[in-house]
């Protein structure tokens, strides 16, 4: 794994890569909570998530994993949708859900532009740093607009499928974590995942200069 190599051949980059990492998936976290509170919801801030206080947001399986195998996550931020004007319900699901991405395509587009803008010399702290914080980010994005249960794409695809669907897909989300394992143990997810991050590569690279 590139994370590993990277611990071996440069603690320091690993430290700093380390950070950013967590609080990418803190962020997107962060990100939840915030868009619900904006659309009425409190839940987060009553529970004390709107923090950026790392103890409050992180997972431990899903820090290692993000450290050692590159892809992780962080505790969910709970979110109430009833608490969210009837009108603006469905309105509210897509926004948050979709929160949480765009914290990570932000992330992943900060850190190609300062790739782009400082040119770091290949193999260095910077580049090595840089590169794999984008390439992350992209990573996690990808993944989460997949739109199977509980990830955010399903979220997203119920705020514009009637409510029949809606039932089926929460129904499905007790046993979504291991439908999702079994097709990533099965390569299935491998081909719309791929073709998610290089829609998000194509998407960010029309706003980098050069």
């Amino acid at each position: 794994m590139g994370l590993i190599r990277l611990l071996i051949s440069d603690p320091a980059a690993f430290v700093m890569l380390a950070v950013l990492l967590l609080y990418s998936v803190i962020f997107h976290e962060l990100a939840h909570g915030w868009v619900a509170l904006r659309m009425g919801d409190e839940t987060a801030k009553w529970l004390g998530r709107l923090t950026l206080n790392p103890l409050k947001h992180l997972d431990p399986i899903g820090s290692l994993m993000l450290l050692f195998v590159g892809f992780g996550w962080a505790r969910p931020v709970p979110v109430n949708l009833e608490n969210i004007p009837a009108p603006q319900r469905r309105k509210g699901l897509i926004l948050v859900s979709a929160a949480g991405v765009t914290a990570n395509l932000l992330i992943a587009f900060f850190a190609l532009l300062a790739w782009r803008l400082f040119s770091p010399e290949p193999g260095g702290m910077i580049y090595s740093v840089l590169y794999t914080l984008a390439y992350i980010n992209i990573l996690l994005a990808a993944f989460n607009l997949i739109p199977i249960p509980p990830l955010d794409g399903s979220k997203i695809l119920m705020g514009f499928t009637p409510e029949s669907v809606n039932r089926v897909l929460y129904q499905i989300e007790p046993f979504g974590f291991f439908i999702v394992l079994g097709l990533l143990l099965l390569g299935a997810l491998n081909p719309v995942i791929a073709a998610l991050q290089y829609g998000i590569i194509t998407l960010i690279s029309m706003f980098l200069p050069g």
